[in-house]
């Protein structure tokens, strides 16, 4: 008898797919620390190797949906496999390769694999585990985001300027290889779904509750990388420029306190929580707005706003995963969309309003960003966030 069927939770199982996790954000984040040297390398600008973060989200952006509805009927523990060994060639070809073009290649075959990865994680978490401990365990499989943004990403610049960028992405194919015996020994498999059942993505899209969740990733993520992606230039404003490392370790570290508090409440009070980090992260955007000239109310409203966030995805894909039962993982490669043209709208969104309008339209924008949040949160309360917990 398994774990799961005894009523624990399978820990090393679920850290096998952190472990998946900090490696997808990790090889996606990596060439943001390490830019100089890649540069270098590669003989390119700074701003040309830049884009090499861009295919990455490209890739995941492009696969996701379409990968995971050709492989619905594929075994879990092979394609989970399959995904990683994307990311330990792609990122021994990133390695090795001293040319660009080849290097970008292999950066949109590490982003495929992260579409199809992302996709599954949640999924492939809830079924070790029994109904009343899902939320549980996709907090623990999601712990991986937040470590590799709070810890991995400077480990590797450190790593990165001690050894060279090669060794980093040497180092990352090796992590790869070894997840994919922990994931041999360790993780259970699981059937694809039977071509009876499987659904197509309009159906899926019409459920219940699947449409409310991802319009709350497309706001609040977009809310969040407005801010997130901008945040030396709206620091820079504040006369804060030189302490941007300061303010972002601190939201990563109120980021891992998010992930869990939510890791311990999430199966019993999902809407509560969603609720809660949408005001968290909202009063944190007023706060900005009103006071954001005073270094304490920054590092205070920075704080929240780590903590509001750090929980969310896990928040996202639990309600997307208990909205679409046995098609989670066709609703898991929706909300990887979303997420990913989130990023994406940050970017462009967050740069026309400094060009035009300059920080200070930041914080009105993200109020009416998570004002829609919130709306849209509270009257999804029969389907997506639900007041009954099933």
């Amino acid at each position: 008898m398994n774990a799961a069927h005894q009523g624990r939770m399978p820990i090393a199982s679920l850290l096998a797919l952190a472990m998946a996790a900090f490696i997808t954000i990790l090889t996606e984040a990596l060439p943001a620390g390490l830019l100089p040297q890649m540069a270098r390398g590669l003989r390119v600008s700074e701003a040309w190797t830049g884009q090499t973060v861009t295919i990455y989200a490209m890739g995941s952006l492009a696969a996701a949906i379409p990968l995971t509805a050709a492989t619905q009927g594929v075994r879990r523990r092979p394609l989970l496999l399959a995904a990683i060994a994307g990311f330990a060639i792609a990122n021994t070809v990133t390695a090795l390769s001293s040319n660009y073009v080849l290097t970008m290649i292999a950066r949109f075959l590490a982003g495929v694999s992260a579409g199809l990865l992302w996709a599954m994680l949640a999924g492939y978490a809830a079924r070790m585990v029994p109904e009343h401990q899902q939320g549980r365990a996709i907090a623990i499989a999601m712990v991986g985001t937040p470590l590799a943004l709070s810890l991995g990403v400077p480990a590797g610049t450190f790593l990165g300027n001690l050894l060279g960028w090669r060794m980093c992405f040497g180092i990352m194919s090796g992590l790869a290889l070894a997840l994919m015996a922990w994931v041999q020994v360790k993780l259970p498999d699981f059937a694809g779904q039977a071509a009876s059942k499987r659904l197509s993505l309009g159906h899926v899209f019409t459920f219940p509750g699947v449409r409310p969740v991802l319009f709350v990733v497309l706001a609040f993520v977009l809310a969040h990388n407005i801010l997130y992606t901008y945040i030396a230039p709206f620091l820079a404003a504040a006369d804060m420029a030189e302490r941007t490392d300061l303010v972002l370790l601190m939201f990563g570290i109120t980021s891992l306190l998010g992930i869990w508090v939510i890791g311990v409440l999430i199966d019993h009070h999902l809407r509560a929580l969603t609720l809660g980090s949408t005001l968290l992260f909202g009063l944190s955007a007023l706060a900005l707005g009103l006071m954001g000239d005073a270094p304490a109310v920054v590092y205070a409203a920075v704080a929240a706003w780590g903590l509001a966030f750090g929980g969310v995805a896990t928040l996202l894909q639990t309600a997307i995963a208990k909205a679409a039962g046995n098609a989670a993982d066709v609703a898991q490669s929706m909300l990887v969309t979303a997420w990913n043209i989130a990023i994406a709208s940050g970017g462009l969104i967050g740069g026309a309003l400094l060009d035009y309008l300059g920080v200070a339209a930041f914080p009105p924008v993200l109020l009416v960003l998570l004002a829609a949040t919130l709306a849209v949160v509270w009257a999804a309360r029969r389907h997506g966030f639900p007041v009954v917990q099933r």
